[in-house]
């Protein structure tokens, strides 16, 4: 890690654990209308919970297991602009799933992208993993290009996962190491 709590940084972005002052600020990101659309069961019902996923995030990160959920800070501001994270695929030790959300007010600027491939690369060296994958709900084009722009391929359509919230099933990418 860089300064205390920072465990990379990229042109515009801060990526680093998060911390209980960041509650109230990760509550209204997965607030906004993106997260409530694509992932509706990502959207904190108050404060409390925010704290409380902050809390089991943390003690992850803290113990250097997944799933491994950081914040991501503007640089330029210091503003907590969204949070990204890797999470096990079941079965599949030497894999693992990325997640990453960016709040409306700072999408279409390049940040997603410019954190997935971060991210992935940070994820390749910090974990005995080959493969990252990457899950989008049809429909969701933006976050289908921020997975092609940071080189993630295409590889096949997904039907009846879990965590699906429409049930109208997935795109499936992935980034070999």
């Amino acid at each position: 890690m860089n300064k205390a709590g920072t465990y990379f940084e990229t042109e515009h972005l801060v990526i680093r654990n998060l911390e209980y002052d960041d509650a109230e600020q990760l509550y209204n990101n997965h607030l906004n209308e993106k997260m409530k659309k694509w992932f509706p069961n990502e959207v904190y019902a108050d404060i409390d919970e925010a704290k409380g996923a902050i809390e089991f995030f943390s003690d992850c990160v803290n113990n250097d297991r997944l799933p491994f959920v950081l914040a991501v800070e503007l640089k330029e501001t210091g503003e907590l602009i969204g949070d990204t994270g890797v999470s096990e695929v079941e079965g599949a030790p030497s894999e693992v799933e990325i997640g990453y959300q960016i709040c409306d007010k700072y999408s279409g600027k390049g940040y997603a992208s410019e954190l997935v491939k971060a991210m992935t690369e940070f994820s390749f060296s910090r974990f005995a993993i080959s493969v990252v994958f990457g899950r989008v709900i049809h429909g969701n084009d933006a976050s289908a290009r921020v997975l092609q722009k940071a080189g993630y391929s295409f590889v096949t359509e997904e039907f009846g996962a879990e965590d699906d919230p429409y049930g109208n099933g997935m795109w499936v990418y992935k980034k070999e190491k």
